[in-house]
């Protein structure tokens, strides 16, 4: 007696558009099923940030490039609550699928790397801009900020939450425990997202710092994105465009390369 053959996956053209889309609703689903600590409770931490540097001024006026100082702030504040929010989506699915055991579920479908990357970024990519546009709309509720170019602005929500994504992936493939991916959080994302400009303009740094933090390629997505609402920059914008999009692309081919040869992942 013969079997019927499983059917074949719905594909158009190369790509496996069901595998893909079905692992870019899980890792979705994955973070709306906690939205309470996936989604309010960045928001809630960005707005202590806020609160924080509102009563350190105590009352006082103060302005960087003629811009209030807490307008000049808040682009900062929600570009690190996006950040931070799409690093951890992706490096957390597969840091805790490695540890549990269960990345062979995420192996085994017939999708080809570039898939895998897809549907692990956009994810990310959702979770970061889904936390970014909250975290806009409360602190808007206290700073009376407006967007003077909103090209910059989405243009660089979505691709510093890329480049935290995509970062994110390498990373939990890289990592082998909880620890691991902790270790990059602690002595990557961190220090180069403080020493950016998020909480200040780097046109106050003394010049080997100043130096120092346009080395930093999480300064062009804060200034880009700050200038985006403030109208005003500290970097080059062509410059830090042409940064963001080389970035992206070499990680994209470092995440591709690593789940093409299993690195970390296979026996």
């Amino acid at each position: 007696m013969t079997h019927p053959l499983p059917p074949m996956p719905r594909t158009v053209g190369s790509v496996n558009w069901v595998g893909l889309w079905t692992l870019y609703a899980r890792e979705v689903r994955r973070f709306i099923k906690v939205h309470q600590q996936t989604v309010w409770a960045p928001v809630v931490t960005t707005l202590l940030f806020y609160a924080v540097f509102a009563l350190a001024l105590g009352g006082a006026v103060r302005t960087v490039g003629g811009v209030p100082y807490m307008e000049f702030l808040a682009p900062g504040l929600i570009m690190m609550a996006m950040t931070q929010n799409a690093f951890a989506n992706t490096s957390s699915s597969i840091v805790i699928s490695k540890v549990q055991g269960n990345i062979v579920d995420i192996l085994m479908p017939p999708m080809a790397p570039l898939e895998l990357v897809l549907g692990f970024v956009g994810g990310g990519v959702t979770r970061g801009v889904l936390v970014g546009l909250v975290t806009a709309v409360a602190i808007r509720l206290f700073v009376p900020y407006h967007v003077a170019h909103w090209g910059f602005v989405v243009y660089h929500a979505i691709m510093a939450s890329m480049l935290l994504s995509l970062l994110g992936l390498v990373g939990g493939i890289w990592s082998e425990k909880f620890d691991h991916i902790a270790a990059v959080t602690n002595f990557v994302v961190t220090p180069l997202a403080f020493l950016s400009g998020t909480f200040y303009s780097v046109e106050t740094l003394p010049p080997a710092f100043w130096w120092l933090a346009h080395f930093d390629p999480f300064f062009y997505m804060i200034d880009g994105f700050r200038y985006g609402f403030i109208g005003r920059s500290d970097g080059t914008l062509g410059l830090g465009i042409v940064v963001m999009a080389a970035i992206n692309a070499g990680l994209w081919w470092l995440a591709w390369r690593m789940l093409s040869t299993g690195y970390k992942l296979k026996a």
